[in-house]
């Protein structure tokens, strides 16, 4: 695995249970600020399988990024943290935003 993919998986790892943060920010804390969006192609190749919790990662707006299916996925998960998601896919970001130490 390339160093860019293993240091925004590090920074995912890390958000917890409950708390989403975005593409950006994810970016922002692995050392890429302004690769907001290669994180999130990087998230679209991940295994269907994988334990990263991918989910918690959404768009600058406060939205789930994706359509359809893959949206209802992301926001059961997210509901299933208590995570409080509109059935479009919006959320309080104030509320729900991880802000690492």
């Amino acid at each position: 695995m390339d160093q860019f993919l293993a240091q925004i998986f590090a920074v995912i790892h890390q958000i917890p249970r409950g708390k989403v943060t975005t593409y950006g920010e994810i970016a922002k804390f692995a050392g890429y600020p302004g690769y907001a969006r290669h994180v999130g192609k990087a998230l679209g190749n991940l295994p269907k399988d994988s334990k990263l919790p991918w989910f918690r990662v959404i768009n600058s707006q406060g939205k789930i990024s994706l359509k359809g299916d893959d949206l209802k996925r992301q926001r059961d998960k997210l509901i299933e943290e208590g995570v409080e998601v509109t059935p479009e896919g919006k959320l309080n970001l104030r509320k729900y935003k991880w802000r690492p130490m």
